[in-house]
């Protein structure tokens, strides 16, 4: 998901540090730490998947992008933020992302 989530920052004007959490789909623990850096997020931040990715939080096949943004959505107004990137890989090298900003 990293050219998507570089297209989708460029796409709103915003850079890596206007994102106060990005949710990274984590289908696979090895790929989270080069895609987070691959955007510019410290994996061992806690701007990256704060309440932990699909291997503590469930991967549901044909849901993960609905879980992500939920997700992603509560953390928002948990921690009082506003912009949120999600990300997501898909099967076969395809890669999705999502900017959202929480309305206070």
């Amino acid at each position: 998901p990293i050219y998507a989530s570089k297209q989708a920052l460029k796409r709103a004007k915003m850079s890596i540090d206007d994102v106060d959490i990005v949710e990274i789909n984590e289908a696979f623990a090895a790929q989270v730490i080069p895609a987070a850096r691959g955007i510019g997020v410290d994996p061992f931040s806690d701007k990256l998947n704060p309440h932990g990715g699909a291997i503590a939080l469930g991967h549901p096949f044909g849901m993960t992008g609905a879980r992500i943004l939920c997700t992603l959505l509560n953390g928002l107004r948990e921690r009082d933020k506003t912009i949120g990137l999600e990300t997501m890989c898909v099967g076969g090298g395809q890669g999705m992302a999502m900017i959202v900003e929480r309305l206070n």
